[in-house]
């Protein structure tokens, strides 16, 4: 189990820790300019929120402490997101003509723990409508995040996505992440 998994499998998932103000938003505006920046499809600023050995987990179940070796929805490094981002934007690539689009809403940030060189563990809900193809879906659940202090914000170290319809029936496949 890597480090970041670690780190919320031992986090109280109910905790609220005692933070400054400052902390609590500098958190919320950072969830806030992540949602924004995968609504915009600007893919490489996105990318480059993570640590070079950050992932974004989506596990197939909600007991999941960690994603290596187990089924997962999502269970990303750097490199297959890189290429997961080539390939959609490919020209040819036919499953994403026209592409679609994204709406998230973003609430209830909650910081569970903050370690004293300042990296977090915070949780929130979320809400996403994605519409392609003349269609629209909706995507709702939890992100935990195990976020990484730098001088002049944070870092994501691990992003798990919890959906609350993970093992609903999907028309077709998530291309992007929610």
């Amino acid at each position: 189990m890597g480090e970041a998994a670690l780190k919320l499998a031992e986090s109280d998932s109910f905790a609220i820790a005692n933070v400054s103000l400052e902390t609590q938003h500098a958190v919320e505006q950072f969830l806030y300019r992540q949602v924004e920046i995968l609504d915009e499809q600007r893919w490489s600023e996105w990318l480059a929120l993570f640590t070079e050995d950050g992932r974004y987990w989506m596990p197939a179940d909600g007991a999941q402490t960690d994603g290596h070796r187990q089924p997962n929805i999502f269970w990303e490094d750097h490199d297959i997101m890189k290429m997961r981002i080539r390939r959609n934007n490919h020209p040819r690539a036919h499953s994403q003509a026209p592409h679609n689009r994204l709406n998230h809403v973003i609430s209830n940030v909650i910081i569970e723990s903050e370690e004293a060189n300042g990296d977090i563990v915070v949780r929130s809900r979320f809400h996403c409508t994605e519409y392609f193809r003349y269609r629209t879906r909706t995507f709702s659940g939890k992100y935990r995040h195990y976020l990484k202090k730098t001088p002049d914000s944070y870092r994501i170290a691990l992003q798990r996505v919890d959906l609350v319809n993970r093992e609903g029936p999907w028309d077709y496949v998530l291309q992007w992440w929610l």
